[in-house]
Parts: structure tokens; sequence; C-alpha cells
């Protein structure tokens, strides 16, 4: 028989609720122990750049570039096309804020070309230079990744500034190198790059090269301890490529 006494209607309804709560309690406490006890989210979980992000991104553009230089070594008239526009393509991907993948892929397929056809024009006036330079990259590469992660080469804000300059001041080297040659300042197709000075200019860039690298490797180490997003694993991979 229902009782009619509201006192105990109203000390049943607060016995019920104090069970219903206290059984969200523990639910609520068993998921937090579930959720501790298992494994913490990963960098892919949580959207964070990894070291495979910035892998395939590289690759992905290196095979974009890769196939746009075999079209320009079959067409070579194009290089000077593929040269200007990857230029405006990676002073516009370098000084935008946000990493554009489509800008980037666009930039490896024209750099592609420009480098295909240079390749294409420099190899049927010196056979085997291409197989040279293609060799002397990934061991300049491959050098400057051993030296890096085995901590022979550190870098420090002091290394950062001595090969910015140094970039800046080859840079202007090459600027007023290629004016010589348009001009013919000089008898030399290659205006100052000829003889032991180019010799020593080569020595130099390929210096600056692996020491660009360096700087690459190490802005890709800061980014994935610091768990910067996800997509600049696009810059990263830009920067191998341009490098």
């Amino acid at each position: 028989m229902q009782s009619r006494n509201p006192v105990f209607a109203r000390t049943a309804g607060m016995t019920g609720a104090r069970t219903a709560s206290a059984g969200v309690d523990a639910a609520s406490i068993q998921q937090l122990e579930q959720a501790y006890a298992g494994p913490s989210a990963g960098p892919v979980e949580t959207g964070r750049m990894t070291y495979n992000d910035v892998i395939m991104r590289t690759g992905m553009t290196f095979g974009v570039l890769l196939i746009g230089a075999v079209v320009g070594w079959f067409a070579p008239q194009l290089f000077w096309i593929g040269f200007i526009v990857g230029l405006v393509l990676g002073l516009v991907n370098a000084f935008k804020r946000e990493p554009s993948p489509a800008l980037i892929i666009a930039y490896g397929a024209f750099m592609g070309v420009g480098l295909g056809g240079i390749s294409g024009i420099l190899e049927s006036s010196y056979p085997g230079i291409v197989v040279q330079a293609v060799l002397g990259t990934f061991s300049v590469f491959a050098v400057a990744l051993f030296a890096y992660r085995s901590g022979r080469i550190r870098v420090t804000p002091k290394f950062k500034r001595m090969v910015i300059i140094g970039m800046m001041g080859y840079l202007a080297f090459s600027v007023v190198n290629l004016f010589i040659m348009l001009f013919g300042v000089t008898d030399s197709a290659w205006g100052l790059r000829s003889g032991w000075l180019g010799i020593a200019a080569g020595l130099i860039g390929v210096a600056l090269a692996a020491f660009s690298r360096v700087l690459d490797f190490d802005c890709i180490d800061q980014g994935v301890a610091n768990g910067i997003p996800e997509k600049y694993a696009w810059t990263a991979a830009f920067g191998l490529v341009v490098t």
C-alpha cells in the first residue's frame, strides 16, 4: 500500500537522488581512472608535427620537382620560365605566415622545370656534369645530417648569424656575376666563376649549402620538440627542397 506521509516521500526521494548521484560519480571516477591508466595522446592525436609528417611532405614536393625536371630536360627552352616562376613562388612561400601546400607543390614543379632545363643544356656541353651535381647534392645532405645528428655541429646564435651573413654575401656575389655574364664584362662565359676563383666560389657554395642544411635540421627538431601544428610540416619540406 502506497504511503501518504509527505515526510516519508521526501526522504525516499532524497535517498534515491543520492543513490543515483553516487552511481554517476562512481562511473565518472572509473572513466577517469581508465583514462589515466591508458596511453597518453601522441602528436598524431593532438595534431602536432612529427618527423614522419616532414618526411612525407618533403617526399611529395621532391617527387613533383623530379617530374618537373624530366619535363625541363626534354624541353630545355622552358628553363627560364621555370626559374622565374619558381623564384616568384619561392618568395611568396617564404613570406607567407601560413604554409600553402598548393603553392609549395607549384614551386617544386616550376623549379624542377628550371633545373631540368639548365641541366640538359649543361650536360650537352659538359657530359657527366649532371651526375656529379646530383651526387654532390646528396653527399652534402648526408654529411650535414650525420654531422648534426652526431653533435659534431651545434646550432648556436653565432652559428646562425655566420650562415645568414655568408648566404647574403654569396647571393650578392651571384647577382654581380650574373650581370657580368649578361653584359660580357669578361671574356669568360661564366663571368667571375672561372679559374681558381670559380673553384673557390664552388667550395664556398658547398660549405654554405651544408650549413644551411644543418639550420633546416635544427628548425625541424625545434618544431617537433615544441609541438607546433602539423601544417608547418609543409614549411619544413619547403625549406629542405629550397636548400
